[in-house]
């Protein structure tokens, strides 16, 4: 879903579409932790590495999709591009991640 898309949703919907994704996202960090947990020992540091930045980033995300919950209708839309671009870095990570250890 584009960003403008994403935009012109309800706070509702918003949140249930950013959770969906969110949730997708964590279960590919949860599958990179797998791998990590088989490697060897040099490449269980990258894997570490790695995964120190995803779940920082996660945690980013999760606060800020936390702030626009608690927000009001009204308010929502204020908090959503500081949303968008800490998502976009968790995106891109994720997907860095992905590809390096693939």
């Amino acid at each position: 879903m584009t960003t403008q898309q994403l935009q012109n949703l309800s706070k509702q919907d918003y949140e249930n579409k950013v959770q969906t994704q969110l949730d997708k996202l964590n279960a590919q960090i949860d599958e990179l932790k797998a791998k990590a947990d088989q490697a060897k020992a040099d490449a269980k540091l990258q894997y570490n590495d790695t995964l120190s930045e995803l779940n920082s980033k996660r945690d980013a995300v999760s606060q800020k999709l936390g702030e626009i919950q608690q927000s009001s209708e009204s308010a929502w839309q204020d908090l959503q591009s500081g949303f968008e671009n800490a998502w976009s870095e968790l995106e891109q990570a994720v997907n860095r991640a992905g590809e390096k250890f693939q």
